[in-house]
């Protein structure tokens, strides 16, 4: 289990999906890759889809199942992460607590340590959605992500609105996080 044994090439990184069950993760994958919004189950389990995201760069995306039982199975999927993709349901103002303490436990794991973390806000088509400023201060951002890149995108699964802007910058990310640990194994090698 987990992501060791499939490798992202060399110009490639493995992007983590998480988020609580029923945020929207399946759907925006579709979205991302298709262009289209699929009506999707719940994820049991994981899904997995590469994307070329600029010429010279694939993402391969995991986008595993946010019911309780799965979220116990997370850690198993974070080692050689280039990426998270933390989605929260910005209208499920109840579920937020919930969602931002598995956030929080989530970063605490070493084997993450650095990898840059976009949040997608999405349901922002909801009435009383919160925006990205206060998903921001609700997940505790400033907090939790000192250490690493991060960014807080507001999207909508359903028009798409967001997706191109939040894959845009986790393509930055990625590279930018790839780059840091060659040099950093190259230094270690000296």
């Amino acid at each position: 289990m987990g992501l060791q044994n499939a490798k992202p090439s060399r110009k490639g990184a493995n992007i983590l999906m998480l988020g609580l069950d029923s945020a929207g993760k399946s759907m925006l994958l579709y979205k991302l890759r298709y262009k289209d919004a699929f009506i999707t189950m719940p994820t049991i389990g994981f899904n997995v889809d590469m994307m070329e995201a600029r010429k010279d760069f694939t993402l391969t995306f995991w986008d595993v199942g946010g019911q309780k039982k799965m979220r116990e199975l997370w850690s198993n999927f974070l080692e050689d992460a280039g990426g998270l993709l933390y989605v929260v349901d910005s209208s499920d103002k109840r579920r937020l607590e919930e969602s931002r303490r598995e956030f929080e436990l989530l970063l605490k794991n070493e084997s993450i340590k650095n990898v840059p973390v976009v949040v997608l806000a999405n349901k922002q088509d909801l009435p009383g959605a919160l925006n990205a400023e206060e998903i921001t201060r609700k997940l505790k951002m400033k907090k939790y992500c000192s250490d690493r890149n991060w960014y807080v995108q507001p999207c909508c699964a359903i028009t798409g609105e967001g997706l191109a802007e939040a894959l845009q910058m986790v393509t930055t990310f990625a590279r930018q996080y790839k780059k840091s640990k060659e040099t950093f194994i190259t230094l270690k090698e000296l």
